[in-house]
């Protein structure tokens, strides 16, 4: 049940991290809003599954998950390079997260 905790924590730290490009600075209120909502159901999630996760590997699952989320969603609806330098790095982050994952204590 953690990680499926960290998994959603990830989601919603995506979903904020991009909804945050819509806010235009905090003055557009739905986005904004939307933005804070995705913020709290993160953190929320994330302090429920630092009760069974080791707090270091939580941390870099969830900043990797949002990471690689958002630097993907960029690409998609941003028009944001998509060179292979950067896939590389996406690459290797997934790769971390997946060797955070397996050495973790069940």
């Amino acid at each position: 049940m953690a990680w499926t905790l960290l998994l959603v924590a990830g989601f919603f730290e995506i979903v904020w991290a991009t909804a945050l490009k819509f806010t235009d600075g905090f003055t557009r209120l739905w986005p904004s809003v939307g933005t804070v909502v995705a913020m709290a159901v993160s953190m929320i999630c994330m302090s429920f599954a630092l009760r069974a996760i080791p707090m270091g590997t939580a941390y870099a699952v969830w900043t990797g998950i949002g990471a690689v989320g958002t630097v993907l969603l960029g690409i998609l609806l941003f028009d944001e390079p998509k060179t292979a330098v950067r896939l590389l790095c996406i690459a290797m982050i997934i790769l971390g997260i997946a060797g955070l994952k397996l050495s973790a204590p069940s």
